[in-house]
């Protein structure tokens, strides 16, 4: 049983997550939206480098959480929300990351329970519902860059299950290592060599405080000081016990949304977005009669870091 204490420590985490989706918009309205991505990582990876000790895993899988994690995930979410994808309907539909990662858990011999599917099928009704309702108001494009997004972060969450890391917040850190280069290098490609750069000269002003602001808060609040507190929360309980404070995430997201940004919140997305919430929740409960539980460490990986 949590302790009060860390129960309001659970929910404080879900608040830093969920207005980080909030940041990342007032961000995007300051610097291109790959290059953003790329800061957010850097600003983390020079002092990982310099004071944190590399954990014992794999390099291949350290490679492919950091590229499937850091670079797909948010390279792809960064752009979804600045080509039109309200913030606050990226975090429920990049919860599909957790019925894409039993899926891809198939292919590695991975069994899937009956509540399991149940789960996959509620979030996926959930998401079709979305995408009807964007189809007939809006582009489907960011809706699928979205949804690429969140199959990143399953493809992060297999790597994070096959590396077995002695130390997963460590590994977690030290993933932030690996996106700066690739994104920085799409960046001068697809935004231009010198347009970033000359964004973030602007931040330093009072006019673009603002977006300096909101990169500080998404790479060191939403990132470090969140998964700093769910790793040491996922070393004092069971992951299914932690676990289900991350549903709060969209629902703060959705909220800031709408209280900072006047995104609209119809009926009908309101009622796809809890199926997707819902799907979620019913997919990750941990089953009371399950004779063979998970590694712990395994699960510690897959929630340690979220947007």
């Amino acid at each position: 049983m949590m302790t009060g204490r860390d129960r309001l420590l659970a929910a404080l985490v879900a608040v830093l997550w969920g207005l980080n989706f909030l940041a990342v918009r007032i961000g995007l309205d300051h610097y291109p939206p790959v290059f953003l991505s790329a800061m957010r990582f850097l600003v983390v990876a020079l002092p990982v480098l310099l004071f944190v000790p590399r954990p014992k895993a794999p390099l291949r899988w350290l490679v492919v959480y950091g590229m499937g994690f850091g670079v797909m995930q948010f390279g792809l979410l960064f752009i979804a929300i600045d080509t039109g994808m309200p913030s606050g309907q990226a975090s429920v539909v990049v919860q599909a990351a957790a019925p894409f990662t039993m899926l891809l858990g198939l292919l590695l011999g991975e069994r899937i329970s009956r509540r399991q599917l149940a789960g996959i099928g509620i979030a996926v009704l959930g998401m079709t519902a979305i995408a009807v309702e964007r189809a007939r108001d809006a582009a489907l494009l960011p809706l699928v860059l979205t949804l690429l997004a969140a199959f990143g972060w399953a493809l992060g969450n297999i790597a994070g299950r096959q590396a077995r890391p002695d130390n997963p917040l460590r590994f977690a850190l030290w993933m932030t290592v690996l996106p700066p280069i690739p994104l920085l290098a799409l960046s001068a490609v697809l935004e231009g060599p010198t347009t970033g750069w000359r964004a973030l000269g602007e931040s330093f002003s009072v006019e673009g405080l603002p977006g300096l602001t909101a990169l500080l808060y998404t790479a060191l609040a939403g990132s470090v000081v969140g998964a700093g507190i769910w790793s040491t929360l996922l070393k004092r309980y069971e992951a299914g016990t932690v676990a289900p404070f991350s549903m709060l995430v969209p629902v703060v997201a959705v909220a800031a949304a709408w209280l900072a940004l006047d995104e609209e919140l119809t009926a009908w997305s309101a009622g796809a977005g809890l199926a997707v919430v819902a799907g979620v929740l019913v997919g990750t409960r941990a089953e009371p009669d399950q004779p063979d539980k998970p590694d712990k460490s395994t699960e510690r990986v897959q929630n340690t870091q979220r947007s």
